[in-house]
């Protein structure tokens, strides 16, 4: 069985071929540059040449792009953009606009092409399938797959009025108030929930970019995903009780887990933590005392204590690209480097997350998984 991983951040794209044939460390992997940066970059140049701008394609991640296009726009060049590119940057079109951007129809997109030719048309997605078939096609590798698994950070689309924040984290609590494990944030592509608008966008994308119409598309998000990953290092898979925490570039999400799966949960910007910080939240999540209003009123997601009871805090793994905030912690911190590579976490998770999805695969994949370490991981999240 060979599954295509891959794990969209802010930073980087993170791509795994995973093969059951194959020891989980031999099977051929790519960190590249995000769908994000690449846009970011390109818009850059555009605006070091003084060419006008035109995004059209779908929604996805944004961040640098965003910041990128905005500086254009300030800078006094032209962007047009339809109107679902410009959900990248904000659910609310009347946003968009407020920030210099000139929202059009596919119709006058078409129009634009023909008559500036000094335009910058850029097409937005956040997975191309053709792209990454050929840059395995460049070292005679084929991609003959059984499925796709991707992973992006979706906040959703909140109804007007209502906070992104909060909207995010209630989407959050309600998935382990609804199925109590981590693989509870992977869906196949006909179960993704309606709100989760970049997922959905990805799965277009991936049919638009040659993705074959047989394959089963699995789509997760980022932060349980890089989690599920890290619990397959077999130091993580060890403890009973444990604390996880994914440092990522613009959000950090930390799990307690237990031998009944998660009991509490946190996300809050990156931007906003510190190491001190981040101890005293994880502190708070052990012993049971943080609360939702303790995070949110920091401008960060919330939080969501399922157990109170006094957590044994003689354990925490941490992963994610920003890990290194965590090097001078209080705390006992372990660096999760599940089958030798701390990049490939969040890859790892979708892979262990498609043996839930779709059970018929879960003996195969658990046997590969299993096969490359010296303890089994928990089998309850």
């Amino acid at each position: 069985m060979r599954i295509l991983a891959v794990d969209v951040g802010t930073g980087t794209q993170d791509i795994l071929i995973f093969d059951t044939d194959l020891q989980v460390e031999n099977c051929f992997k790519l960190v590249m540059p995000s769908p994000t940066m690449v846009i970011a970059r390109q818009v850059k140049q555009a605006t070091r040449q003084g060419h006008p701008l035109l995004l059209t394609g779908t929604t996805m991640g944004g961040g640098p792009s965003y910041w990128a296009v905005r500086d254009h726009a300030a800078a006094g060049y032209p962007v047009f953009v339809t109107p679902p590119a410009a959900r990248t940057f904000d659910d609310d079109l009347a946003a968009v606009r407020d920030a210099g951007l000139t929202i059009i129809s596919d119709d006058e997109a078409s129009g634009l092409i023909t008559t500036h030719p000094d335009i910058q048309h850029l097409v937005l997605r956040d997975f191309d399938y053709n792209m990454i078939a050929g840059a395995c096609a460049a070292f005679g590798l084929t991609l003959k797959l059984d499925g796709i698994a991707v992973a992006v950070f979706d906040h959703g689309a909140a109804p007007p009025g209502v906070s992104d924040r909060q909207f995010r984290f209630d989407y959050l609590a309600e998935r382990i108030q609804a199925n109590n494990r981590l693989a509870a944030f992977a869906f196949d592509v006909d179960a993704i929930p309606p709100t989760m608008t970049r997922m959905a966008a990805v799965a277009r994308s991936a049919r638009q970019t040659g993705m074959p119409d047989n394959l089963p598309l699995m789509l997760m998000d980022t932060a349980p995903a890089a989690v599920l990953g890290a619990t397959l290092d077999p130091v993580v898979g060890n403890h009973a009780h444990a604390l996880i925490s994914n440092v990522g570039n613009l959000h950090t999400l930390a799990f307690r887990l237990g031998p009944g799966g998660v009991e509490g949960l946190f996300e809050h910007h990156t931007g906003f933590l510190d190491a001190p910080k981040l101890d005293g939240l994880l502190r708070r999540l052990a012993y049971g005392t943080l609360r939702h209003e303790d995070v949110f009123a920091d401008q960060g997601h919330g939080a969501l204590v399922l157990d109170e009871h006094t957590f044994p805090l003689d354990f925490v793994a941490v992963t994610g690209p920003r890990r290194t905030m965590m090097l001078n912690s209080s705390l006992p911190v372990y660096f999760a480097v599940p089958y030798g590579d701390m990049m490939l976490a969040g890859c790892f998770g979708l892979i262990r997350a498609w043996a839930d999805v779709y059970t018929e695969a879960a003996t195969d994949i658990r046997t590969a998984l299993h096969g490359a370490t010296q303890n089994a991981p928990w089998e309850l999240i």
